[in-house]
């Protein structure tokens, strides 16, 4: 009855199967750790199977998943990953994941009810493991549906060569929280998880996982310690190496504000020229959205029939088929996106990036943002001070509710914020494709962050986050000019937006975005360890000689 309501109340397509549930089978791996496992069975039992491996449990929302997929005429193997709601072992992030998803495809060969076809599903954690288990699966992977995921987290992690603070303090948090009373959970979110809070706050970083959680995690620890880019620590975490090597088609779904996005695009980038079948969809979601859930789930079980089950032919498009928000993925095209802003919407595209040119917005004095190439100026000048750390607001976050686009004029407002505003569009600017800005920076210390955000500003003067990007400097990261200048290279997210007519483009330029990143402490201390805070002078110029200019990519 539930899943008969469920899959109404979704727009799911009709029910195909009886579903039994068999739960907790112990599915044991080469060191003999125990991998608590439920099988999902249809009725008919002739079906190819769909595997999910999680460490977030196998009730509640996962059971209800795994009861819609078996009902659509999958068996479904929701696994636990080792030290997790029942599985023995220690938990230990992407270390095991490789190793146990081929034992436990070792044991799905055993089953009289696997038919020697598979296909994998899952949305952030559950796609991780997707990826450490795609390249040695062989042919018996015939799909893949890789949810707000990435191939590798380390370059997430360590966004810019910073930390990504909120992000992993925070699903530390939630993973540990999963082990305590269900009473005393909703207790602390009621209150605003002020220990997180605290913790957020707290220096050194070190002490901050106990701050929030009452014990000490070491995968928090390790990635404190383990932070620079040559750390031998992730190379047996990340799986893009051999990301050419997966034979299955893939569907990925993410949103313009989710945390995995630019790894996810990467990905797609080397599949794509590796030949291998994928289709790309990217929303207006942040890591968690309902819509975001949905669309995967809609698009996701389409997918799996056509390249799992088989039951509709590749290239399959009704006559006069297009792209619809949540429609089937087999009638859309290689890459689907979502334009924000007004008068955005939905756009099918052949690939991404889609071919663009570059549209060039300079930074000048006065507070003004035009296309023209700076005349002489003086420098812009702010006072960054790691005891009053410029604020994050809204961006890709792992929380949804605070993630997205917000209104930025309270942190806009700051004496450490240097923002630079268009005129008024006279006509309508879409911007669709990869952005990157260039910002010519003078500082009296030589460890500091650059952040640069761009923004929609609307004719009540609302600014709008649209996409960002942090990067963090040390000495000789950067070479510095004559004048003692450095030129900063600052990816920022990549965006889908149209800015309306009447509209501004802002640009703001900071030295943090904290707790969303680890302050720089601007003494070149361990991340870890780092007590001492120093303030310091940093001037941006916009001057012939140092044009700081954002690109963006435009039709």
């Amino acid at each position: 009855m539930l899943t008969r309501l469920a899959t109404g109340l979704l727009r799911l397509p009709p029910s195909r199967a009886r579903v039994t549930l068999t739960r907790d089978v112990p599915v044991r791996v080469r060191d003999g750790v125990p991998l608590r496992t439920d099988h999902y069975a249809p009725d008919p039992s002739d079906a190819p199977t769909v595997l999910i491996r999680t460490p977030y449990g196998r009730g509640g929302p996962m059971r209800l998943l795994g009861r819609l997929v078996a009902a659509h005429g999958y068996h479904v193997v929701i696994q636990s990953c080792r030290g997790t709601h029942g599985s023995g072992g220690t938990f230990e992030p992407f270390l095991h994941e490789r190793a146990d998803g081929l034992d436990t495809l070792d044991w799905l060969r055993r089953q009289p009810w696997y038919t020697g076809a598979f296909g994998m599903f899952g949305a952030s954690y559950q796609g991780f493991v997707q990826w450490a288990l795609a390249a040695e699966a062989g042919d018996e992977l015939r799909a893949m549906v890789a949810v707000v995921t990435a191939s590798t987290t380390r370059d997430s992690t360590y966004a810019g060569e910073s930390f990504s603070l909120d992000t992993v303090l925070t699903w530390a948090e939630l993973l540990q929280a999963q082990t305590v009373p269900w009473l005393a959970r909703q207790w602390e979110l009621k209150r605003g998880q002020p220990r997180l809070a605290a913790a957020l706050a707290h220096l050194p970083l070190a002490e901050a996982d106990r701050i929030a959680t009452g014990v000490t995690i070491p995968f928090f620890q390790e990635w404190l310690r383990h932070h620079t880019p040559d750390a031998t620590y992730w190379r047996d975490r990340v799986f893009d190496r051999r990301l050419a090597e997966v034979c299955a088609p893939v569907l990925m779904v993410s949103g313009w504000h989710d945390i995995f996005l630019p790894a996810q695009l990467a990905d797609h980038a080397v599949l794509r020229a590796a030949g291998i079948p994928s289709r790309l969809t990217i929303g207006p979601w942040t890591h968690g959205s309902p819509g975001l859930l949905l669309t995967a789930l809609r698009e996701g079980l389409d997918w799996l029939d056509t390249h799992l089950a088989g039951r509709r032919p590749v290239g399959d498009v009704p006559p006069g088929g297009r792209t619809r928000p949540g429609g089937a993925a087999s009638d859309a095209a290689p890459v689907r996106v979502h334009v924000g802003g007004d008068g955005g919407g939905w756009r099918d595209l052949p690939d991404w990036p889609p071919p663009s040119g570059s549209s060039r917005w300079h930074l000048h004095p006065d507070a003004a943002l035009r296309p023209e190439p700076p005349a002489p100026s003086t420098p812009d000048r702010f006072r960054y001070d790691p005891a009053d750390p410029t604020p994050s607001l809204g961006g890709p976050l792992l929380v949804a509710q605070r993630a997205g686009p917000v209104d930025n004029r309270p942190v806009e407002a700051r004496p450490d914020v240097l923002t630079y505003t268009s005129a008024p569009l006279t006509a309508p600017l879409e911007v669709v494709g990869p952005v990157h800005a260039e910002v010519y920076v003078r500082s009296e210390l030589a460890y500091l962050d650059v952040f640069v955000r761009l923004c929609d500003v609307d004719p009540r003067g609302r600014s709008w986050n649209v996409c960002d990007g942090l990067v963090r400097l040390w000495p000789d990261r950067f070479p510095t000019d004559d004048s003692g200048a450095v030129r900063v290279p600052v990816p920022l997210w990549p965006v889908a937006h149209r800015f309306a007519a009447g509209h501004r483009l802002r640009v703001q330029v900071t030295g943090g975005a904290h707790p969303r990143y680890a302050r720089n402490p601007g003494t070149g201390e361990p991340l870890g360890t780092a007590v001492t805070l120093r303030a310091g002078w940093r001037e941006v110029l916009h001057d012939p000689a140092h044009p700081s200019v954002v690109h963006l990519p435009v039709p």
